[in-house]
Parts: structure tokens; sequence; C-alpha cells
């Protein structure tokens, strides 16, 4: 019997943290979004052809957020398993360098947020009940449950 072995999507998911560090920057995905429609997460994207994880981050900061991001740290990283993949992603900490949040980007062809706020852990809760790598990442450096 054949076994048919995924393959794996490399991905990133970033936290920016508001200047005292109580709260962090949240995304709310679209309304019309394939896998967690309107829930609440960290920002994220997919790494291109040939991409590091650390110009993911930074490109992803450009394209979905407006701003231009420094990394201050590498903060977790794991798998999941999709339907057709296996999603794989590490999650950076990172502050802004450049610019003001702004959602959405006018930039088709990827997913654009429809809002964002500062936000706590529980705001994460529902998202990584619902499957969210980057919020069981974030959830699981703080030592929070979901």
């Amino acid at each position: 019997m054949e076994t048919f072995k995924k393959t794996t999507k490399n991905s990133v998911a970033f936290v920016i943290y508001n200047k005292d560090h109580t709260k962090f920057l949240a995304v709310q995905r679209p309304s019309n979004d394939e896998d967690l429609p309107n829930v609440w997460g960290l920002p994220a994207g997919s790494l291109k052809d040939n991409e590091s994880f650390e110009d993911a981050v930074i490109r992803a900061g450009i394209e979905k957020l407006g701003v231009e991001l420094g990394i201050t740290k590498e903060r977790n990283e794991g798998s999941i398993e999709r339907k057709n993949f296996v999603l794989f992603m590490k999650e950076y900490e990172v502050e802004i360098v450049g610019g003001e949040p702004k959602v959405p980007q006018p930039i088709s062809g990827i997913t654009q947020y429809q809002n964002w706020k500062w936000a706590t852990a529980d705001d994460l809760v529902e998202a990584a009940q619902k499957g969210s790598l980057g919020s069981r990442l974030y959830l699981e450096s703080v030592n929070r449950t979901w």
C-alpha cells in the first residue's frame, strides 16, 4: 500500500507588543476566510519560494499591516496537520520601526485583515480552539490553555 506524504507549507506569525508589553496587536480575519472567518489572531503569512522565515516576517508586515518591522526574537515554532498539507510555523516577537498599522492593505492575492486591535491572550482562545496554529503557539508560549 502506498503512503501519501503531505507537503509542508512554511509560514510565520508575529507578535507586536504595545509600549508597556501588556497587550499585543491582533488582527481579524476576513468574513470570507476559508478556515477562520471573522476570528481574531496574530498577523501571519506564508513563505514564498526561497524566502527565509525572517524575510517573510518583514514582507508580511508591509503587505498586511503597512508597517516596517524589526525582529526582536524567535518565540516559538510548531506544526499542525491540515487537510492537504502540514503547516509549519515560526513565531517571532517584532517591533514596529516605521509606519502605523492599517488594515486592509491595497494588495490583492493574499489574505487581508478587516480590523486590528490591542488584545490579550483571551482574544486568541477562540482561534486556537478552531485550529489557528499562530494562536496556539502564542498561548503555549505564555503557558495558557485553550
